[in-house]
């Protein structure tokens, strides 16, 4: 099963040539999520061959229009294209509003029906969970309400040892429960402890999502240890002020979250218009956290 991040948009509140609004695109485990819709997204699922009416969960972290103008759009796209599935949105209570309201409008009556969860970017909590995965979100700290994400496996089952299993009497209805982590009785009797039999399972893999914030230590807790680590950098170290005053971070600042956080790599995105290279912000958080990536649109990056 893959985990990995394409990136669909990379940029700030104004598009260039090189990036677009904010937009990722998430497939964990065969589950696909959208995180952030902003103008121009759709062009690019289009651009990339991504498959979005295979899109069941999209994720807004706020109302400012980088990361949400490119919705409605996309919405009426899926209806076009023949949608019938329903599709849940999680986002600030707003939006729910804006969305109906827009296609409303428009006289669009969508052949699918939309479930809106409401997020209050205050308090961090479970907002799905199957089989499979467990999204999370928590506040971050903007200039309005906002919400960060976690996107984690749960954990893995145990990996048999087939040869440890050959000759030993177990049969295949036992082999599940060995999985699981429980020990076998079988009718003779005879006990078959979980870990003769089976390795600890493979580590669970998580992607955390952080944007738009300020430098916040108050965020650690909840991406601690996650696999890879996607925080905005919009500004570099000699536009710092500027960072402070507009509630984003500099590529140093987010740097030393994921040092904090002693997460196992960091992206960094969300770049500003005005810098024509990303060299210094790549420099500068490499300082403090090594294994940083300056994400470029249209690349795909393992959760690994």
């Amino acid at each position: 099963m893959s985990f990995e991040v394409t990136i669909l948009g990379s940029g700030a509140a104004v598009p260039t040539s090189r990036r677009n609004p904010t937009s990722q695109y998430v497939i964990c485990n065969d589950r696909h999520i959208l995180i952030d819709c902003g103008e121009g997204t759709q062009m690019q699922i289009r651009k990339l061959g991504v498959k979005f009416q295979r899109i069941n969960h999209i994720l807004i972290s706020h109302l400012h229009g980088d990361h949400f103008f490119g919705l409605v759009g996309l919405l009426s796209t899926m209806h076009l294209m023949g949608r019938d599935k329903g599709l849940t949105i999680y986002g600030p209570e707003e939006l729910e509003g804006i969305v109906r309201s827009q296609l409303e409008v428009g006289g669009a009556r969508l052949d699918f029906d939309l479930t809106f969860v409401h997020l209050n970017g205050k308090e961090a909590k479970l907002i799905f969970e199957d089989r499979m995965i467990e999204i999370y979100t928590f506040p971050l700290k903007h200039r309005i309400p906002t919400n960060g994400f976690v996107i984690k496996e749960k954990q893995k089952e145990r990996q048999l040892i087939s040869e440890a299993i050959k000759g030993s009497g177990l049969k295949i209805e036992h082999l599940p429960r060995l999985k699981k982590g429980e020990n076998v009785v079988d009718e003779l009797g005879n006990v078959f402890e979980f870990e003769d039999f089976t390795y600890p399972p493979k580590p669970s893999l998580s992607y955390a999502y952080c944007s738009d914030t300020c430098y916040w230590e108050t965020i650690v807790p909840h991406i601690q240890d996650v696999t890879v680590l996607y925080h905005e950098a919009t500004f570099t170290q000699k536009d710092s002020e500027r960072a402070k005053a507009t509630f984003h971070s500099t590529a140093e600042q987010a740097a030393r979250i994921a040092a904090k956080a002693q997460v196992k790599k960091l992206l960094i995105g969300h770049l500003s218009a005005r810098y024509e290279n990303t060299d210094v912000h790549l420099s500068e958080a490499c300082t403090v956290f090594n294994n940083t990536v300056v994400v470029e649109d249209g690349e795909t990056y393992k959760i690994a």
